[in-house]
């Protein structure tokens, strides 16, 4: 049985960044196509052809690809071939971004960091973002419909740490970009929204982020699907109103001020 309150039947959702099976990217597609999207899934490795083929043993309409989505030459042939292959796209979840796989992150401080790492971080957190997007939104102006979703962070527009400056100024920027778009294309029936998750338990998680999340007032992490039904409601037509928002999904991290051991506070 369908569900009844969400139903993507006969959309096209692209999801970057869905290469890792325990991803909010992958998450967010399986939870799409479940409700009836035909998705296009796109990661930096041959790793994405996994994903899809897990989700067409669902019965879910699937195709992944490659594509860099730093090079600007290789968006547009990605897009072009998706929309040849889909023939649309009407929805855009920006998840591609922070690390990518074989790379290490960088936690340089802001006086040591080097100029090619701070543009390396401001390509892969804000310039993805900007350049999957200038290329989907003239496909979602002409169709008159398009629900873009990008996946921003606590950290840069309501939070920060140590050594994450450059991440933490791109990701604020795509909250600023957002809202920009949000506004021009409005009156094209498409709107733009963005979710900030704060610790989630995925594969990539550290020792110091898992205690991130038991530090939170719910005492654990996320896990990837309750990041990803926030994404899904933000594309659906249910959430047609919302447009330029920001929805944090942090388990109530970023609304206290005492973050220390429990035991010394409540």
């Amino acid at each position: 049985m369908k569900n009844s309150f969400i139903d993507f039947t006969g959309r096209v959702c692209l999801i970057t960044g869905a290469g890792s099976p325990s991803g909010i990217g992958f998450c967010t597609a399986k939870i799409l196509g479940e409700l009836g999207a035909k998705v296009a899934l796109v990661a930096t490795t041959d790793r994405i052809f996994q994903r899809a083929e897990e989700l067409c043993s669902l019965g879910i309409y699937a195709k992944g690809y490659i594509a860099d989505l730093m090079d600007r030459s290789q968006v547009e042939a990605v897009i072009s071939k998706i929309s040849e292959d889909f023939g649309s796209i009407d929805v855009l979840v920006n998840n591609a971004g922070m690390t990518q796989v074989g790379e290490e992150e960088d936690f340089s401080d802001f006086m040591h960091v080097t100029y090619e790492r701070w543009d390396t971080s401001i390509d892969r957190n804000l310039n993805i973002t900007f350049n999957v997007t200038k290329c989907v939104l003239p496909l979602m102006v002409e169709n008159k419909y398009g629900r873009i979703v990008n996946v921003s962070s606590v950290t840069g527009p309501v939070v920060s740490n140590p050594g994450e400056a450059a991440y933490s100024a791109a990701k604020a920027a795509v909250i600023g970009m957002s809202k920009a778009i949000a506004i021009e294309v409005g009156t094209s029936n498409i709107t733009v929204n963005n979710v900030l998750p704060g610790w989630i338990a995925t594969a990539s998680q550290t020792e110091s982020e898992a205690q991130g999340g038991y530090n939170t007032p719910m005492r654990r992490s996320a896990d990837a699907a309750e990041v990803a039904n926030a994404i899904v409601f933000l594309a659906s037509d249910k959430a047609s109103y919302i447009t330029g928002e920001s929805l944090v999904v942090d388990g109530g991290n970023t609304i206290q001020e005492y973050k220390g051991d429990s035991k010394y506070y409540y």
